[in-house]
């Protein structure tokens, strides 16, 4: 298996592109069939075999036609609450991201005499 290049995302793209037409494919779909069972346009199966953008539903609706929805506990998978993170909050599960606590961007530095 080819591993995709994180750095690049039309590489990015390109592969999932390559990967979904070999499925699609191995299922001896055509692409009309495809789309017709995800309830997509056959252009959106196209754009996403070839590497192009896509919505992240019709993503799913693809993924799930070629029966693919258990890899996406591969893709991101589920993150368990920090058990510090948790005796912080008093059992609380935390909802959004703080400043608190990060520095804070200086513009300009000077030496102590360059003021």
């Amino acid at each position: 298996m080819e591993h995709i290049n994180i750095s690049s995302d039309p590489a990015v793209l390109n592969q999932i592109g390559k990967r979904m037409a070999r499925y699609r494919l191995n299922k001896n779909m055509k692409q009309s069939e495809l789309a017709q069972e995800a309830g997509v346009s056959i252009a959106t199966v196209q754009r996403a075999e070839s590497g192009e953008s896509i919505q992240l539903l019709k993503l799913i609706r693809i993924m799930r036609a070629l029966n693919l929805m258990e890899n996406i506990n591969a893709l991101i998978p589920e993150v368990p609450v920090s058990p510090l993170q948790q005796m912080k909050h008093q059992g609380r599960v935390r909802q959004r991201a703080s400043s608190y606590g990060k520095q804070k961007n200086i513009d300009e530095w000077f030496w102590g005499d360059d003021k």
